[in-house]
């Protein structure tokens, strides 16, 4: 007999097992994930448990998670997330039986609620949902030779590499280098007109995500720091997730660099894999990733539709946002910095 319940605070560490198991299961799936989240913001959330009642008197087996959050923003409305800030999230099941009712389920809470709609961020389409062609993803296996990782990356995004340790740039890493992160992601995103997140959040996501989180600080030869990313670390694979650079220093290549950096370390640390997440298609990091020698793959962003009928576009491509974007760029950098938590918060 299958079941689904709500998801209780002593289920953290079989949900946790059940993701770290699951071959679809990512970082963004974990409860870490969900702490960082609630703890940042007011974002309510319903995690559903699956469970198999297999024999009379034994435990129930888990057998099935779902994530969701519930958004509200008057800029982009109210609907439910598997999972907000993450590239990928939706259902993980033992079986299809498991994630058709999972999705029954969730279905029914976006009703209750009346919510527009509910979105799924799987990385395998589920069946019978409509799917947005939108977001790919980069994903690239490693040697352990650094020398060999350096030769595979195509020539022109090699050069740029050796233009940054000709220049003498160099990098260190450690959760100490939050505040130093924070001010080149800030000022990257004024660049690109999106508001930044608080610092609060990346404080919680290393706390939450412990030694799986890391910060590389990418400097000049005088020390000047240019280039950072934070980075998560899942199974045996790198996932560099929150990044930016200094637009005034891109003539040291400061981004081929810190990413080489990154794979550098990772690689000598045993990592096989570099993920480099995911892009919307004809975008400059979409762009960016295929000169580094990676080959996108679809990602299945799925819907249930509720309250409305049209697929819903909250992305910085839809051309509704474009003047807002072009105004955002031109507010001052201390302005964005003090304005833009609050709205970065419905950014899901």
């Amino acid at each position: 007999m299958l079941k689904i319940r709500n998801y209780v605070a002593s289920d953290r560490a079989a949900w946790d097992a059940y993701v770290a198991a699951h071959p679809r299961g990512t970082p963004f799936h974990t409860t870490a994930w969900k702490q960082m989240v609630e703890l940042s913001f007011d974002h309510r959330s319903t995690y559903l448990v699956a469970e198999e009642f297999r024999r009379v008197g034994e435990s129930p087996a888990l057998v099935g998670v779902l994530p969701l959050f519930e958004m509200r923003s008057r800029l982009f409305g109210h609907y439910f997330l598997s999972v907000p800030f993450a590239e990928s999230g939706g259902v993980l099941a033992d079986s299809p039986q498991v994630e058709r009712v999972l999705i029954h389920d969730a279905t029914a809470l976006v009703a209750r609620r009346d919510a527009a709609y509910l979105e799924l961020r799987n990385r395998r389409p589920v069946d019978g949902l409509p799917t947005k062609d939108l977001y790919v993803s980069f994903r690239k296996e490693m040697a352990s030779d650094p020398d060999q990782n350096l030769k595979a990356i195509p020539r022109k995004s090699r050069r740029m590499v050796r233009v940054g340790m000709k220049r003498g740039l160099w990098s260190e890493t450690g959760s100490h280098l939050l505040d130093t992160f924070y001010q080149i992601l800030a000022a990257n995103y004024h660049r690109l007109g999106t508001p930044v997140f608080s610092r609060r959040l990346f404080r919680n996501l290393l706390d939450a995500f412990g030694r799986r989180a890391q910060i590389l600080v990418v400097r000049t030869r005088q020390g000047v720091p240019v280039a950072a990313v934070l980075s998560l670390f899942w199974r045996d694979a790198v996932m560099p997730y929150y990044a930016g650079s200094l637009f005034a220093y891109r003539h040291l290549a400061p981004n081929d660099f810190m990413y080489w950096e990154l794979m550098r370390r990772s690689c000598l640390a045993g990592f096989r894999w570099f993920d480099f997440g995911r892009s919307k298609k004809g975008t400059g990091s979409y762009a960016f990733k295929k000169h580094w020698g990676f080959e996108p793959e679809p990602l299945a962003y799925q819907y249930v539709l509720h309250r409305t009928r049209a697929l819903p576009d909250v992305s910085p491509a839809n051309p509704r946002y474009r003047l807002l974007i072009q105004m955002w760029r031109r507010l001052p950098h201390g302005v964005t910095r003090l304005v833009g938590p609050p709205i970065a918060r419905h950014l899901g």
